[in-house]
């Protein structure tokens, strides 16, 4: 038998990068593109490659470019994280795996390392594939924790709880990380909501850049740490953006986003401008020329916002498209994912 599993990629509408400093959030998943991943039972255990992961190359041009795109670590190493946790939970709970092997293989859709949690979607769907092979349920908030665990603790990439628990619920999230609650539980307070149909909402991304969470959260991290008020000040303001954003979208008052959402941009340049490069801003000021509204999905690489009517889309993806940015209209997943 084969377990097949599928995770996909997050945007954050609203909110981040407050999710790693108590703040809150809202991000959705959607299914135009895909982390799939095949686990069968085998002899040994055995973790495939994936394009991503090739070593040869024609030349060194060839190596540069995948270097761009991938950069030096493929995904092998997502999956051997992802199946040491795995372990460890088990043990930690009690839990007596049975004495079987598998081999496990990815594949991933999903853009590369621009902002929509390629990395976690691929872990989650491996995740999703060891727990069903070995007969195991896991709630969304544990698998959330889990993921967030390989890749922060295991891999030492800076991460916060946003992209996994999208992703382990497999719907819209309202997210508040509240200190204590967090502290208390070990979880945030989630409750998947409900993003209308008619919401005109676009996700874009540069086809020529390709950028890690982790030159956002080393800079702001310290500064958090450190107390900076107006990094503070910023988490506080964020939360308040989410809550707004909310209200407006169960109101249907749709012509309150643009605002909040560019606020939430705006915001993230006043307290860590450094971390934004010059192509990012320039795909934030171009969205926004066409009169649609524009903030990060994640840290960088790609962007999301509102569009009033298909006249501006037309006219957004005139613009996007000379500057070698892609648009899409998401496909917001909504029927939740149980194991």
């Amino acid at each position: 038998m084969i377990i097949k599993t599928t995770a996909y990629p997050r945007a954050a509408l609203v909110g981040n990068p407050s999710d790693g400093y108590y703040g809150k959030t809202i991000a959705f998943v959607f299914r135009n593109y895909s982390a799939d991943v095949e686990l069968y039972e085998t002899p040994e255990l055995e973790l495939l490659p994936a394009k991503r992961d090739d070593n040869r190359f024609n030349n060194l041009e060839a190596l540069a470019a995948d270097v761009e795109l991938y950069g030096y670590y493929g995904g092998i190493r997502l999956l051997k994280a992802a199946a040491k946790i795995f372990r460890d939970h088990c043990r930690r709970i009690g839990i007596h795996l049975e004495e079987k092997n598998f081999t496990m293989r990815y594949r991933s859709t999903i853009p590369n390392r621009l902002g929509l949690a390629g990395s976690s979607a691929i872990i989650t769907a491996a995740m999703r594939a060891m727990f069903r092979f070995y007969g195991l349920s896991v709630e969304p908030a544990v698998l959330a924790n889990l993921v967030l665990a390989t890749e922060r603790d295991e891999l030492n990439i800076p991460a916060g709880l946003q992209d996994r628990v999208a992703q382990a619920y497999n719907t819209p999230v309202f997210m508040d990380f509240d200190r204590e609650h967090m502290l208390r539980h070990g979880v945030g307070r989630y409750e998947p909501i409900t993003i209308p149909e008619d919401l005109n909402l676009y996700v874009a991304y540069r086809t020529d850049l390709a950028e890690g969470s982790e030159v956002l959260h080393s800079r702001l991290r310290g500064d958090y740490d450190a107390g900076v008020p107006r990094v503070l000040d910023a988490m506080r303001e964020w939360g308040e953006l989410t809550c707004r954003v909310r209200e407006a979208i169960e109101r249907h008052n749709y012509t309150a986003l643009p605002a909040l959402l560019n606020r939430n941009f705006d915001l993230r340049c006043e307290v860590c401008s450094e971390a934004i490069s010059e192509k990012n801003l320039q795909m934030v000021q171009a969205a926004r020329s066409t009169g649609a509204s524009a903030k990060f999905t994640g840290s960088g690489g790609a962007i999301i916002g509102t569009y009033e009517d298909e006249a501006m889309y037309r006219r957004l993806e005139e613009v996007l498209h000379r500057n070698r940015i892609n648009v899409i209209k998401p496909e917001i997943v909504t029927e939740g994912e149980t194991l």
